[in-house]
């Protein structure tokens, strides 16, 4: 009989969990931001404060934003005016959205993940769902989303909740630990949001909450993520993740909330996270790089969270970073805004497109190690190690 030292190997696999495809996903319906403060004004019958609308195009065109898909139209909020109000309850007709439309938006990117792995969908073993959108209803989202992919009834289903903008990276390093401990596991992550629960219009007293009506926006993005690739089978892989950590910035109590009420989710932005964010990134990275001898942050590819112009700024200026290093950050930023959760798996995608298209060696814009961050409620920052691939 094979004592248990021997079974425990036989259960792991050899290699690094490694990212095998990737598919992003966003609601037919979008806004430009440039027409945004009129549109947002208007379907919130509140035009006639015109001071406030001021300020809110001037908080639109600090954000460096193009456009941003949202669920929510013009038609649905008639159909629902309470969404429209500024502290109306709302919760059931939010919640009654969301439920539906958040595994739907999950399946379009999850769908496109599994055809660029190329794999059967029997494959899969595991499924992390991350949402900080719907959270109350049982059976949760990821038992919807397993049922509409068609996903084996013996799929291994994990929910994270109410991670907020750091979920994407927080799902990453869970699937690192699921695939390098358990031999031949395909972990399919998805995170989405949908800004139907925060939605709502202005308040005077309440100005702070313009800055989140400005920059959120609507998206899913899915992973396929399994170690030992069989790339005679058809699989490529992408992105090794070699390691995952996470840290509560000191003295960041309060910065960023979210409080679920009766008139849906209500969030607070304070003025000084880019400053604590910036400051705490430097020591994270020695910490995480120190071991690989590796302290020039220019010699690594950057896959950060695009909370907002400010953060990128300052993360730039604090460590000293060429111009380029955020552009994919900002291109998903631009093209998107700030999708909370799915966020930095979009600028994961970004980086390996861009790299392609430019004939670049790896799939990390020609470099071998990079980082993703993810921050958010906490403030709590994750970090993933990355090693790029050689583009075949």
């Amino acid at each position: 009989m094979a004592n248990m030292e021997e079974i425990r190997r036989a259960q792991r696999a050899s290699g690094p969990a490694t990212v095998l495809a990737i598919g992003t996903a966003t609601p037919p319906n979008y806004v430009e931001q440039s027409t945004f403060p009129d549109y947002y004004f208007r379907v919130t019958n509140s035009e006639h404060k015109v001071d406030l609308k001021n300020k809110f195009k001037r908080i639109c065109e600090n954000t460096t934003i193009k456009k941003r898909y949202m669920h929510l139209t013009e038609d649905l909020l008639k159909q629902n005016p309470n969404i429209a109000a500024y502290a109306a309850p709302s919760l059931d007709a939010r919640q009654d959205m969301v439920a539906v439309e958040v595994p739907k938006l999950c399946r379009k990117a999850a769908e496109k993940a599994i055809a660029e792995w190329a794999q059967p969908k029997s494959n899969i073993t595991h499924l992390i769902f991350c949402t900080s959108t719907v959270a109350v209803d049982m059976p949760s989202a990821d038992y919807v989303l397993s049922n509409l992919l068609g996903l084996r009834p013996s799929v291994i289903r994990t929910m994270l909740c109410q991670h907020g903008c750091y979920g994407g990276a927080s799902a990453l390093r869970l699937a690192k630990d699921m695939a390098e401990n358990n031999a031949a596991a395909r972990v399919l992550i998805v995170c989405c949001e949908i800004t139907a629960m925060l939605f709502r219009g202005p308040d005077e007293a309440h100005i702070e909450d313009l800055v989140g009506q400005a920059l959120f926006g609507d998206a899913a993005a899915a992973l396929i993520v399994g170690s030992d690739p069989v790339v005679g089978a058809g699989e490529r892989p992408l992105f090794q993740v070699v390691s995952g950590a996470q840290r509560i910035v000191p003295g960041s109590e309060g910065r960023i909330l979210g409080r679920m009420r009766e008139a849906g989710l209500l969030v607070d932005l304070m003025r000084d996270i880019p400053g604590l964010v910036s400051g705490s990134i430097g020591e994270i990275l020695k910490e995480a790089f120190g071991p690989f001898g590796i302290s020039d942050w220019n010699e690594i590819f950057w896959i950060a969270h695009p909370g907002g112009p400010a953060i990128l700024n300052r993360m730039e200026m604090g460590l000293g970073l060429g111009p380029d290093k955020m552009r994919c950050s900002r291109h998903v930023l631009s093209e998107y805004g700030n999708v909370s959760s799915p966020s930095v798996l979009f600028v994961l995608d970004a980086m390996r497109k861009f790299s392609a298209e430019e004939g670049r060696s790896t799939t990390g814009e020609g470099l071998d190690w990079g980082v993703m961050f993810g921050f958010g409620p906490g403030l709590t920052v994750e970090t993933i190690l990355l090693r790029s691939v050689p583009i075949a």
